[in-house]
């Protein structure tokens, strides 16, 4: 696609909302498998179904509701995502990460990312709720690959920070606060849908990373290149070296998603209201 058009389908996409809801977010939320009742903590002011916004890719998974929330939460307005897209489902990087650029140019400064993730760091349980650090984007395609749009961000954006240390200190400090025992470590995102064998979370734990997922980081980086400031939080909903010789399936990944949103909720909205 040429960045012409790029931006076109873009600015497309961001005049239709802003003719459907007139005020500004300065939060964007992306809410991951199975945490999509995180949306009952905002104050609804418009529901707006991907499928009625031009050019807007549609949730397929089970655990994604595919409609963006306008709103407040904790007294800021915010927009979040209830469902987002993945590389697994067909979509290529650009459309994966189109949402991110809408909500930028909607005036979203802060983004706020979740996802579920699986466990390969042996310290760590299913339910435990970790703030991402650091990730690992290696098994991914880059969604900055080809042409630069200029207008969007640099060519060469820096990633030594991608999520916001300012944000993950004030994370923490809720976490103090409320008695979480809130992990921190990297996630690595890896293409999916399979999960992965033991010889990848192996890998994947060689490497350095502590959880492993299929999402999440082709959004930070393209958040990176407009410049927004990033925070992400992994809820670990199955364990990568089982040794119960059980299998993991998208049922238990979702159930463990349920009963750790809460930790997650409000982590987010006392996040929000510090913004």
């Amino acid at each position: 696609m040429s960045n012409k058009k790029a931006l076109r389908e873009i600015n497309e996409a961001v005049r239709y909302l802003q003719k459907q809801y007139k005020h500004k977010p300065e939060v964007g939320v992306v809410l991951g498998s199975g945490l999509g009742n995180f949306s009952n903590e905002i104050e609804v002011e418009k529901e707006i179904p991907y499928k009625e916004i031009p050019h807007f890719p549609v949730s397929t998974v089970e655990g994604h509701k595919s409609k963006l929330i306008f709103g407040r939460l904790s007294g800021k307005r915010v927009i979040a995502m209830a469902g987002r897209f993945h590389f697994y489902e067909g979509y290529d990087a650009q459309e994966v990460t189109f949402p991110i650029r809408v909500m930028k140019l909607l005036g979203v400064e802060t983004l706020l990312l979740s996802n579920a993730s699986g466990c390969v760091n042996p310290g760590y349980k299913v339910g435990d709720v970790m703030i991402i650090t650091d990730h690992i984007s290696l098994f991914t395609p880059n969604p900055l690959i080809g042409k630069n749009i200029d207008e969007l961000g640099p060519r060469f954006p820096d990633m030594s920070e991608p999520y916001s240390k300012e944000l993950i200190a004030r994370a923490k400090e809720i976490g103090d606060r409320h008695q979480y025992d809130l992990k921190e470590g990297v996630y690595v995102a890896v293409t999916g849908p399979t999960f992965e064998t033991r010889a990848e979370y192996k890998m994947i734990r060689t490497l350095g990373a502590d959880v492993v997922g299929m999402s999440t980081v082709q959004e930070a980086i393209v958040a990176a290149h407009m410049g927004m400031k990033i925070f992400a939080i992994s809820v670990i909903t199955d364990i990568g070296l089982r040794e119960d010789g059980l299998i993991t399936t998208h049922e238990e990944v979702l159930e463990a998603a349920r009963l750790a949103e809460p930790k997650l909720a409000t982590v987010f909205k006392e996040l929000a209201a510090a913004i």
